[in-house]
Formats: C-alpha cells, structure tokens, sequence
C-alpha cells in the first residue's frame, strides 16, 4: 500500500504537459477598399501586431491565446485588415513557477503560431490578394526580451525608460 502511495506521489510530481485542443477562437477580415483597391497600382506596406494572453483555468489547464492583426496600405489606402484569434488548451502541472511562465508565454504560442499563420494565409487568398506567408517567429527570443525590459524596469524602480 505504502509503495502504491509512493508511486502515485511520484506521478503527481513528474511534469506534463499535454495540447488538449486548439481552436480558432476569433477571426476577422476587412476590405474596405474592394473592388476599387485591385484596380490601382499593388504598393502593399504591412504593419504586423502580435499579443498572446494566458487565461488559467482549473487543475493545471489553461487557455492560452495569440492574437496578430496584419494591417496592409497601398497607396496609403487600407487594402486589407486581418485578426486572427489562435487559442489552446494545454495541460500543464509539475513545473517549477518560472519553467511554467516560459511554457505559457514561449512554447505555447509557438505551437499555435502555425495555425494562426495558416488562417491568415487562408483569408487574405479568399480576399482575393497576393499570397502572404508570415514568417517564423522566434517566442523565446521574444520572451526574453520582455523578461529583460522588466527586470531593467524594476532595477529603475518601476519607472519605464523614455
């Protein structure tokens, strides 16, 4: 008994971390230009916007979200606009509170990234625009880099640099 008891603590603590389901939570397509932006000169300049949020659940789940906007101008008119709301479930337990903020901020996204880059591809197609393939992004490059504006950020006593 004692052993079974053992075993199943030794359970608990080993880490997990399993992708119970991904989703498209929320998706967006505007063309307010159309028809009339197809029959002028195709001068595109792209503005790309990236967040992620992490929702906590219950029992180790959480629901984590990337949301990117690509906004395109032609000739300083908008082209296109497309929001993609790409969300997880994962399961995560057993690690240690900052291995456990890296999985949510780094590795998650960038397990939903693909997904996300595939419905905007899918939209800005059936919007009748040239094709458009997002490039990888690098999450723990980004990660750290937020992880090194905060810790300068609380080294200035909490003020944020100009």
């Amino acid at each position: 008994m004692a052993e079974e008891q053992a075993a199943a603590t030794t359970a608990q603590e080993e880490p997990q971390f399993v992708i119970e389901r991904i989703y498209l939570k929320d998706v967006s397509f505007e063309s307010p230009g159309s028809p009339a932006v197809f029959t002028k000169e195709w001068n595109p300049d792209t503005n790309l916007q990236l967040n992620t949020q992490v929702n906590p659940l219950s029992d180790g789940h959480y629901e984590v979200e990337l949301m990117i906007t690509i906004t395109v101008k032609s000739n300083d008119e908008t082209a296109f606009l497309v929001e993609v709301t790409q969300a997880g479930v994962f399961k995560i337990t057993g690690y240690p509170p900052e291995q456990l903020n890296h999985l949510l901020a780094s590795y998650c996204p960038s397990n939903l990234f693909p997904y996300a880059r595939e419905a905007i591809a899918s939209l800005i197609s059936k919007g009748s625009f040239p094709e458009m393939h997002l490039s990888p992004i690098n999450f723990d490059a980004l990660y750290a880099q937020r992880q090194e504006e905060e810790a300068k950020a609380n080294a200035n006593g909490g003020q944020a640099e100009a």
